[in-house]
């Protein structure tokens, strides 16, 4: 029996695989990469390295066995058909006989576009009859603080988001979430709706961010489509852009709120602060 992770060098992926070898021995974890380089250390820790591409059908045939936990994180090629891709997964699981298929959605209110491919995915693996646990993760932290160079240039939080609130938590925490599921029992045919414990808005953000830089930091609140545009402006896709920018509408309507404590239930702890997350990033 292994624990199976996809996507596993990936953001998310690594934070799963890191934690699950501080609860079992690497011999019981396989990591599903693209790219075997950058998995290479992860080798040399004795976890097991299986190479295969969600656009590559045939590299998942017997790559799982009867019995597997299966962390299916969702892929990010917005352009190439996701639910196409997690299909994949999902077959392959099915005719393997695994014990258990978690999958990393978005949680249940959201109706921005972002949350289509989830949806659709949710229902092929409630559909195929494989045992699943649905992680309805929310928002992270990381998808701010990664990004504040444009912000400390201007000294403003740009965001279509209203006084909106986000219930983000780090990376980490979901990923700690995750194994909770995938080493535990009775997770079978479950949904966790996971969410920081403090939802926050865009003004209170701006505002923690003035009192860990000492900097005036306003938040300058934008439609949807000036946000749209902004995001073209510095590169994205325009769909991409109107979909990221989509998710704002969304939060203006508390859509990314939760109030479940599924997460920190899972984890056993509270979740990190969004003071952190931004202290970190700062001194990064």
């Amino acid at each position: 029996m292994s624990i199976v992770v996809t996507g596993a060098t990936g953001h998310l992926g690594r934070h799963v695989v890191e934690q699950l070898l501080e609860k079992v021995p690497a011999e019981q974890v396989t990591a599903v990469v693209r790219s075997p380089q950058k998995a290479a250390d992860l080798a040399e820790r004795g976890v097991r390295i299986a190479v295969a591409d969600y656009n590559t059908p045939e590299t998942f045939d017997g790559l799982f066995a009867a019995g597997d936990k299966v962390l299916l994180v969702s892929g990010n090629e917005f352009d190439k058909g996701r639910v196409r891709q997690h299909q994949v997964v999902i077959d392959a699981a099915k005719t393997a006989g695994v014990a258990l298929l978690a999958y990393t959605s978005a949680p249940g209110p959201l109706s921005a576009a972002l949350a289509d491919d989830h949806r659709g995915t949710e229902e092929a693996l409630l559909g195929s009859g494989v045992p699943y646990a649905l992680l309805r993760n929310g928002w992270y932290h990381e998808n701010y603080t990664e990004n504040l160079a444009p912000v400390l240039a201007h000294d403003a939080v740009v965001a279509a988001a209203g006084e909106g609130r986000v219930s983000s938590a780090a990376r980490a925490d979901y990923a700690a979430a995750a194994v909770a599921v995938l080493t535990g029992e009775g997770h079978e045919n479950t949904t966790y709706e996971l969410g920081g414990d403090e939802a926050w808005s865009f003004a209170e953000y701006a505002a923690e961010l003035s009192r860990q830089t000492g900097r005036e930091i306003v938040y300058n609140p934008v439609t949807v489509e000036a946000l749209t545009g902004i995001l073209t402006g510095a590169g994205l896709p325009e769909p991409l852009a109107a979909v990221l920018a989509g998710v704002d509408a969304s939060i203006e309507k508390g859509e990314l709120v939760v109030d479940s404590g599924d997460l920190s239930r899972l984890t056993g702890r509270p979740t990190t602060p969004l003071a952190e997350a931004v202290a970190a990033a700062l001194k990064g």
